[in-house]
């Protein structure tokens, strides 16, 4: 077993680790997740830091035989797209560990499907096997039901059920896309289907896919990702799951599970069917763009924290469906670079939106004020996240957000436009959050409340170090990424 391994089985271990130490051994269950996942956060550091950009392809590669007749192999491996992912799913997972030491209801059942929800996360980025990715996707969807309906809040029973229709759904279409790739590689010389992500992506494989069989799948396979990363009009549950989740799961909705759909949009959709992202590009671009813009706007109309992060969310994955769609090399890699910078700086939103409400009950802005003056470490933590959610050059927001536009001005300047737009309302409904509810007379009512906790502390610290460094210094982050967007440019024959 390789690093990859290792990082999708630690968190699976503990979880059955927890299920076995009795339910009074509070802290030692929370201790064995917080190892678990910093034991995978550490790992997928050696990964990122590992893969070498210059040699590009599949790296870290582990391949065990499964269903040889069917062809089907557990096999993992990290390219430049999916290495960024797995440490932003390591960081997450280790804050949002450190996050739920509050938790004090039915601990082992929270954490341990917490863990399991994560190795299933894991799973998606590092499978090459198009049946354990998507095996792995449903591990990674299905335990929300319960994190959000038995932990949850406002409405967590509706929100809970209503995430998991709609994400059941989307995996309907992903399935009948998948079995249709596996079945049309079936036609090749040798008569054997594939689900390796490598074969589907030879070119001698490719000619097995017609125009016409790329233009009915690849809306299948783009809308039933796409339903996963709030692509418009399929986000209605992503708000509502956003705010009936408990914090940390909150965190990784928005930080991470938004980003397996995205990805897969990428991996496979655009990947793998090069001649209908060509075709198809146009509209959902145009729906990106109208996330961008009705999800600002949205947000700017919410009185509730974390509705207004939820909105957010929607916004800025509006971006990433925009840079997609430009099917050019800065446009797709900005997209992925989002995908990480916003993964981190939502996390590190609802984890301080979490960190006020165990304590005033209440997230209504209006009723909140002049909090900078006791609580200087949460208003400051929050600061950055909102300066990052708006495109402050020196944090990695604002470097993902320039490649995204630069690729859409390239290919489609009025979406472009309309881009920047989504931006500069942005702007205004974060610093308008930021003078009503730390800024100004102070309102006694809230003189009670204490800063941070410090596993809050030490949590929101590393995603702002996490910001301010793939801010400062984007280099690494964008020579892996651009290694392995060129080649889908390439068969797309997108603007490099």
């Amino acid at each position: 077993m390789g690093y990859l391994s290792w990082i999708i089985a630690a968190p699976f271990i503990a979880a059955l680790t927890i299920m076995a130490l009795p339910r009074r051994w509070a802290w030692s269950i929370r201790l064995v997740a917080a190892a678990a996942s910093g034991i995978t956060l550490v790992l997928s550091l050696f990964v990122f830091f590992g893969y070498d950009w210059r040699a590009g392809g599949f790296q870290f590669v582990e391949s065990y035989e499964w269903i040889p007749a069917l062809g089907i192999r557990l096999r993992l491996g990290v390219d430049g797209i999916s290495a960024p992912m797995v440490l932003l799913t390591g960081i997450v997972i280790f804050t949002g560990s450190l996050i739920s030491f509050k938790i004090r209801d039915r601990t082992k059942e929270y954490y341990a499907l917490l863990l399991v929800l994560v190795s299933g996360v894991f799973g998606v980025f590092e499978s090459l096997d198009v049946f354990f990715l998507f095996f792995a996707y449903e591990i990674a969807v299905l335990p929300m039901y319960l994190l959000i309906a038995v932990w949850g809040s406002t409405r967590k029973e509706y929100a809970a059920m209503k995430l998991t229709v709609m994400l059941v759904a989307g995996s309907v279409l992903v399935w009948i896309g998948i079995l249709a790739l596996y079945v049309q590689t079936g036609a090749s010389q040798a008569g054997i289907s594939s689900f390796d992500i490598e074969a589907l992506t030879n070119p001698r494989v490719q000619q097995l896919f017609p125009r016409t069989f790329q233009l009915v799948f690849f809306p299948l396979l783009f809308i039933g990702f796409g339903v996963l990363a709030a692509m418009w009009p399929f986000h209605t549950w992503s708000p509502d799951g956003h705010v009936a989740a408990p914090t940390a799961v909150s965190m990784l909705h928005a930080g991470v599970l938004m980003k397996l759909g995205a990805y897969g949009c990428i991996r496979l959709a655009v990947g793998v069917l090069p001649e209908g992202a060509q075709a198809w590009a146009p509209l959902f671009l145009a729906f990106g763009a109208v996330a961008s813009l009705y999800g600002a706007f949205s947000a700017m109309a919410q009185r509730d924290l974390k509705f207004v992060i939820g909105y957010s969310s929607v916004s800025h994955m509006g971006y990433v469906i925009i840079g997609i769609c430009t099917l050019s090399l800065v446009g797709l890699s900005g997209a992925v670079f989002q995908m990480f910078a916003h993964g981190i700086m939502t996390a590190l939103f609802f984890a301080l939106v979490g960190a006020i409400y165990d304590q005033a009950h209440t997230r209504e802005i209006g009723i909140f004020s002049g909090l900078a003056r006791t609580l200087p470490w949460f208003v400051g933590f929050f600061a950055i996240a909102g300066l990052a959610s708006l495109g402050l050059p020196g944090l990695a927001g604002f470097i993902a957000e320039l490649l995204i536009f630069l690729g859409t001005f390239q290919t489609y300047p009025l979406v472009g436009v309309l881009a920047v737009v989504a931006v500069a309302v942005t702007a205004t409904y974060i610093l308008r959050l930021m003078a009503r509810a730390f800024f100004g007379p102070f309102n006694p009512r809230w003189s009670g409340l204490h800063d941070v906790l410090p596993n809050e502390w030490v949590a929101a610290a590393i995603l702002v170090v996490t910001l301010i460094a793939a801010g400062v210094y984007p280099a690494p982050f964008l020579s892996m990424i651009d290694s392995s967007s060129a080649p889908i440019i390439e068969r797309v024959g997108g603007v490099r």
